[in-house]
């Protein structure tokens, strides 16, 4: 049997994050010292682990509980089961990514649009321009347009 901190040292966490797992339902202690101290088993170790190994591929709280239910159960439960939690974790990131990109490429438009000349002030600045209210307007973001509507210095 460990006590919290020996678990906490094993598993690479704080003695807090166990009190969290405990609170939010992914973990119970084996038991109690005489003294009332939290005591965890080699259970419990293999489910810490199974929580961070899970975490880092970016589970959420309650995907881990799920997978854990599961898992605590698993002839009572079939592989599909299983990965249709991971194949919605999958198309999840993948619209992330995708949104990413999105927001990337119109990032780098009107970043590329600039001049960003360090003696131009920035009241014509094409990337304020870009994000401003001109619905009346062509796309600010547009690479074509110029920087500082083509009022920067040469160099």
């Amino acid at each position: 049997m460990y006590l919290i901190g020996q678990l906490a040292k094993l598993c690479d966490v704080s003695s807090d994050t166990l009190r969290f797992y405990e609170k939010n339902g992914l973990l119970k202690p084996a038991g109690r010292s005489d003294s009332g101290y939290r005591l965890y088993s080699e259970a419990d170790l293999s489910r810490v682990k199974f929580i961070m190994r899970s975490k880092a591929i970016g589970l959420s709280l309650d995907e881990i509980r799920e997978l854990l239910d599961i898992r605590l159960e698993a002839c009572q439960h079939s592989c599909a089961e299983v990965k249709a939690i991971t194949q919605a974790k999958l198309d999840e990131v993948d619209k992330k990514m995708a949104e990413l990109k999105r927001i990337r490429l119109a990032l780098k438009k009107i970043n590329d649009a600039c001049c960003g000349h360090v003696d131009d002030d920035a009241s014509h600045c094409s990337i304020l321009e870009a994000l401003g209210d001109h619905d009346d307007e062509p796309d600010k973001s547009d690479p074509s347009i110029q920087c500082c509507s083509g009022r920067c210095r040469e160099e």
